[in-house]
């Protein structure tokens, strides 16, 4: 294994749940040393969130898909003793994640001000629900309710349907994303001036941001709402035939096309007419559009369309589960999985990095660790 270009680097996460750990995992992936902080009785709560029954030495999968790779100090931050352990960690490091609900970590005395003066050189990273300030601030900052309020059911699902969330905890993982950014930047900024900083943001706002094309049309437009179709809608604001299709094995997704140059390939007669006599009829009879084409997809398997479509440089793909998708040639080629393992026996077949550092994805060995196991040895590493 290499280096990575955080290597020498240590992260402090005090945070936990999701948004704050996949930060933390990011920067772990690309060589920091990452040194959970969690309390003694229990640990991040993360670690009893299970998406399934399964359970893996005593935790979550979710807990070990997203804390790999960290060393976990034990730590009451309520105990005098403790606090004072985890000040001493503060002046060494070089970032400190926490995603505390506003106002938590001022009340326990590790605020930024109060970190940047056991450490200027920190750089010191907050992820909140919906900012430090304003009517939403003290709201629970939890994946489904920004989405609740960020507009973005709104986006998917056709259009009798209601609102409909992501299957995924998207403002998490993309809040996470977002502040890894941030801490980059200003990690860079730390290495011309020595000046540390503090870097901020919020499930909503990486939901906005997300949202920024969409948006952007909404903003310019009238303020005209999205309109998604009402059958197979893939995108509230793309004409046909944008969407997925059945077919008769399958399914197939279509994006972006002529639909003069789909009516020939398909040989649809019905669609040719259409496109020719109302030239904005992708727009216009988005749905009755859809539905031709919906008809003639259904008679023939996913194969078949492929071997007419691709061929024409028509923007189509098979749309594959989990299964299908692991087994493929593409996804081979990726390397994306590795198995990491612990002291104790675990092992844990997961994800890596979706990056590639001159041309190496990093990759690591160590999984998720089990609550207070580096404390004994970081205690004498740092002499507290």
């Amino acid at each position: 294994m290499t280096a990575g270009p955080l290597d020498g680097l240590l992260v402090l996460d005090l945070s936990q749940f999701l948004s704050g750990p996949y930060a933390a995992l990011r920067l772990g992936d690309l060589g920091a040393r990452v040194i959970k902080v969690e309390r003694p009785d229990g640990g991040d709560l993360c670690r009893r969130l299970y998406l399934t029954d399964t359970e893996i030495g005593g935790d979550s999968t979710l807990f070990h898909a997203i804390n790999r790779n960290k060393q976990s100090f034990a730590a009451d931050l309520k105990d005098p003793a403790d606090l004072a352990h985890v000040r001493a960690l503060i002046g060494r490091a070089d970032v400190l994640i926490q995603n505390f609900r506003p106002g938590v970590i001022g009340r326990i005395g590790l605020d930024y001000d109060a970190v940047r003066r056991i450490n200027p050189r920190i750089v010191y990273a907050s992820i909140t629900g919906y900012g430090e300030d304003g009517p939403w601030a003290a709201l629970p900052g939890q994946d489904l309710l920004a989405q609740a309020r960020s507009g973005v059911m709104w986006l998917n699902g056709d259009a009798d349907q209601g609102p409909v969330p992501f299957g995924l905890a998207v403002a998490d993982m993309l809040a996470g994303a977002t502040i890894v950014q941030g801490v980059l930047a200003c990690l860079v900024r730390r290495g011309t001036t020595g000046q540390g900083g503090h870097v901020e943001t919020s499930l909503m706002e990486a939901l906005i941001d997300l949202q920024f094309e969409v948006l952007t049309t909404h903003l310019n437009d009238g303020g005209r709402l999205p309109a998604r179709s009402g059958f197979r809608s893939a995108h509230a604001y793309l004409a046909a035939p944008y969407g997925v299709y059945a077919t008769q094995d399958g399914w197939l997704a279509l994006a972006m096309t002529p639909l003069p140059r789909l009516a020939q390939l398909l040989q649809l007669d019905d669609l040719t007419a259409l496109a020719a006599a109302e030239p904005g009829a992708g727009f216009t009879r988005r749905d009755d559009i859809k539905r031709l084409i919906a008809a003639r997809l259904a008679g023939a398997p996913t194969a078949h369309w492929l071997a007419i479509l691709q061929p024409a440089d028509v923007w189509c793909a098979d749309v594959l589960d989990w299964p299908r998708l692991l087994g493929s040639e593409g996804f081979a080629a990726l390397d994306l999985l590795q198995t990491v393992t612990r002291a104790d026996n675990v092992a844990i077949r997961t994800t890596r990095a979706p990056l590639r550092i001159d041309g190496v994805r990093p990759a690591t060995r160590t999984a998720a660790p089990r609550i207070g196991q580096d404390t004994a040895a970081i205690v004498r590493e740092f002499g507290l």
